[in-house]
């Protein structure tokens, strides 16, 4: 989704959000990832403005006081955090850990597998389809990208063919380079 993004070329608007909205951001944050609760306030503080920067693709980043990239959807999707931010918070979203083999993959903006998921060197945590979820790789501390389940783990592990991780932003794409928005 972020492999060609760059940002002086791929972000259209920017839009500074009234209070019930950012209000509304939070309480929908919280919800999908109620582990956030202790952090909440250090990632978007509530006295705080919050902007939307509106990118091609139909892809909008939120963007906090000091112009970093929190979180991203595309569409009306679901929220997921950027890595940056899931870096410094790493356990507040459901991790699936993939094998070494799929590292490169992975790395190079590629779908996860459904066989790199249930390889010895892999481990999966319970979670339904359509969770956002961190790929974390066999003998690394951090994550390698961010996610979305396309089957549940149950379906993984009986079906073992096709997409597993439907894979949104990974280290090194063009929003992991880009610098906070002015």
């Amino acid at each position: 989704m972020f492999k060609k993004f760059e940002e002086k070329d791929s972000i259209s608007s920017i839009q500074q959000l009234k209070s019930s909205v950012q209000k509304g951001i939070r309480t929908t944050l919280l919800k999908a990832y109620p582990k956030l609760e202790t952090h909440i306030d250090l990632i978007l503080p509530k006295k705080d403005s919050y902007r939307i920067a509106k990118c091609h693709d139909h892809i909008e980043l939120l963007l906090n006081g000091a112009g970093e990239q929190v979180f991203f959807r595309h569409r009306d999707g679901p929220w997921m955090p950027t890595l940056r931010l899931l870096h410094k918070f790493p356990y507040f979203v459901t991790m699936q850990q993939v094998d070494k083999g799929a590292i490169r993959f992975v790395l190079s903006g590629a779908n996860v597998m459904c066989p790199g998921l249930t390889s010895p060197g892999a481990c999966m945590t319970q979670a339904e389809k359509g969770t956002v979820v961190a790929i974390m790789a066999e003998g690394k501390e951090h994550a390698l990208a961010i996610g979305l389940l396309t089957l549940s783990t149950e379906d993984i592990l009986k079906v073992n063919k096709g997409i597993g991780i439907e894979t949104y932003h990974f280290l090194n794409d063009g929003l992991w380079k880009s610098k906070p928005v002015k």
